[in-house]
């Protein structure tokens, strides 16, 4: 969900270099000064799903059973609580808005795992009052007890994988669940939780627009407080990428598409806030709220990506990504693989993929806070923004227009120009 973003390589962690050290890294002087940090979120990354789906480039692995052994869950929570042991360093002294255990899919993990493991972050971060905390799920895993104990466990925000309840356009995507598993799942949400989030696809081989209008239907009607529609997109290292599927609809049908997404979820009463994410008042996402914003996130588990800003400096880690690999390397030497320092002269590209996503956009005065530049950096490309009707602003807010958020990456790489 949050964009890839360009940046620099630092000074790579030599082998065997301590914690202690990298800290010193990144904790030098240098060009940017902040003087508040950002809000943080904590991201856990659970990496085995029941199969692997021919669209998806997330780090996921095939585990074709519906829970996983004793034994790898347990060695798995222990690396991700070493993981975190090792992460206290670097994120001393700040709280957490919000967690987010994504995946995979992390309701293969059992209630007992989940439990254990929202035990060991509150007893070494402390949560902010009213913490966000949601759990990613599929229906595929569904069991009405399960998602009941996942509440019990402190989880207060499910995310339910749907995609789509069409029988024949799940088979196309390689789900592992039908329209009526998801449908007793979404029903089992509601029970359970005061609110969740329903993600849905379109733009889906073979899909029409009267089948969009038929999943639409089916989703409104179990009256979601969050819904999240994503367009299809063939991604690089993916199955499809290499064996696309036939009947994808073309550009004019994907776009009435959405604009009847955009004109639907309207109707029943449902904001669009960000470019894929619809909610009712107060059901915002505040964990995916904080990426747009440009806030921070520790992200922990394999392949798990963080973003971490200090004093002079915005810092991105990445931790090993074969979860064997992870485990080791979490109970071992650390789990970071790779970090990075976001360039001067690309923070405010790096700000913008995020912020212009909101449909609110954003404040002059937290560009400032989360980037530590200055307005006057982006004046140029707002101005050029402005003048081709992309933006809209005054003295304190800069907002997308419709035409921009129609033609988003067109107004987004005009940031790419206010590199220094």
């Amino acid at each position: 969900m949050v964009p890839s973003s360009p940046a620099i390589a630092i000074e790579r962690a030599s082998a065997g270099e301590t914690a202690a050290a990298r800290l010193d890294r990144y904790t030098r002087p240098g060009t940017l000064a902040f003087a508040a940090l950002p809000p943080l979120s904590l991201y856990v990354h659970l990496p085995w799903c029941l199969k692997k789906c021919p669209y998806c480039d997330f780090n996921s692995h095939a585990w074709p059973e519906a829970s996983l052994p004793a034994d790898l869950e347990a060695r798995y929570l222990g690396a991700l609580v070493a993981d975190l042991e090792a992460s206290l360093p670097f994120v001393w002294g700040r709280r957490i808005s919000s967690v987010f255990i994504g995946g995979g899919t992390p309701s293969l993990f059992s209630p007992e795992a989940i439990d254990r493991l929202l035990a060991a972050v509150r007893a070494r971060l402390p949560l902010e009052a009213g913490c966000e905390i949601t759990l990613e799920a599929n229906p595929g895993t569904f069991e009405r007890e399960r998602f009941r104990a996942y509440r019990s466990a402190g989880v207060t925000r499910l995310s339910i994988g749907v995609q789509s309840f069409d029988d024949a356009r799940l088979a196309a995507l390689g789900r592992v669940h039908d329209a009526a598993q998801a449908i007793a799942a979404v029903e089992e949400a509601q029970r359970a939780f005061e609110t969740f989030n329903l993600d849905l696809m379109f733009a889906l081989p073979g899909q029409t627009l009267d089948g969009l209008d038929a999943d639409l239907t089916e989703a409104l009607a179990l009256a979601p407080p969050h819904l999240s529609l994503y367009h299809l997109t063939i991604e690089p290292n993916t199955y499809f990428a290499a064996r696309p599927p036939s009947g994808l609809p073309d550009e004019d049908l994907a776009a009435a598409m959405l604009d009847r997404v955009t004109a639907r979820t309207a109707d029943a009463g449902l904001e669009r806030y960000e470019v894929s994410a619809y909610a009712r008042p107060g059901h915002r996402c505040a964990h995916n709220l904080n990426y747009w914003q440009f806030g921070d996130y520790l992200g922990i588990g394999a392949g798990a990506h963080g973003k971490l800003t200090f004093a002079h400096r915005v810092v991105r880690e990445t931790r090993f990504r074969d979860p064997e690999r992870y485990m080791a390397a979490a109970l071992g030497p650390g789990a970071v693989a790779q970090d990075v320092e976001v360039a001067r002269d690309e923070l405010a590209f790096e700000f913008m993929l995020n912020a212009l996503r909101l449909a609110e956009g954003f404040e002059l005065a937290r560009f400032a806070e989360r980037t530590g530049l200055p307005p006057s950096a982006i004046e140029r490309p707002l101005a050029e923004a402005e003048r081709r009707g992309l933006i809209e602003r005054d003295l304190r807010y800069v907002r997308p227009t419709a035409h921009g958020y129609d033609f988003l990456s067109d107004l987004q790489a005009l940031f790419l120009a206010s590199r220094e």
